[in-house]
């Protein structure tokens, strides 16, 4: 039998053709969530780094007005430090105390998971993917397996020949699963350490925060005792 590519899909069963769907589907759902994400981490981390820079100055002089303009630019929309950032600033400029301090830390703490949730969307269809696609495969290789035992029971033998197509197909679809749990996995644990980065910049930056708030409420403290 010729074992092209046309003639394993015309000798594969419903069945095991509905399985093939059902990987590529998978496969074209996580290359979905990569472009996706790969372009927002990107935007995000490339206005992360640009709002650092653009914020030294105003808080460095501890102009919290200028601060809060800056952090709200539409430039830094997709900015997680900005969304950090402008979270807790905002409550201690409300009321630069004691009260205003606790307020700013509480708002990065709670602000600071719902952002990396956020940016781990669609992180579930890769980790479901890479630990479902080998089954899904495997699905598809008992249908071929199947498919060559019928095949078998009609020629009325055991010719290799004959039942070859089915062995084919069950043997595609087990490499087809494999091959789409690879790159699901793969795809997974890049973005896996890229969040990683991204949460230590996120940790700093809410220490940081927290250290310039202190330090502001020092220095007015220090100034209303003159």
């Amino acid at each position: 039998m010729n074992l092209t590519p046309q003639h394993l899909w015309a000798s594969m069963g419903g069945p095991a053709k509905g399985v093939f769907f059902v990987l590529i589907a998978m496969l074209v759902a996580c290359v979905y969530v990569g472009i996706d994400r790969t372009i927002l981490f990107v935007r995000a981390r490339g206005q992360s780094r640009s709002l650092a820079e653009a914020i030294s100055a105003p808080l460095g002089s501890g102009n919290m007005e200028q601060a809060l303009k800056v952090l709200r630019d539409e430039a830094y929309k997709l900015s997680y430090l900005g969304v950090i950032l402008r979270a807790g600033l905002a409550e201690y400029a409300k009321e630069p105390s004691t009260y205003g301090l606790r307020a700013l830390k509480r708002a990065v703490e709670i602000k600071g998971p719902v952002e990396v949730s956020n940016l781990r969307k669609g992180m579930n269809v890769l980790a479901t993917t890479g630990s479902t696609a080998p089954f899904v495969g495997l699905v598809g290789t008992i249908f071929g397996i199947i498919n060559a035992f019928a095949i078998m029971a009609t020629a009325g033998g055991g010719d290799l020949t004959a039942i070859s197509g089915g062995i084919a197909e069950a043997l595609v679809s087990t490499a087809v699963g494999i091959a789409v749990a690879i790159a699901a996995i793969w795809i997974y644990n890049y973005f896996n350490a890229v969040l990683d980065d991204i949460q230590k910049d996120m940790t700093t930056a809410m220490q940081e925060i927290e250290d310039w708030a202190e330090k502001d409420l020092h220095q007015r403290g220090s100034q209303a005792a003159k």
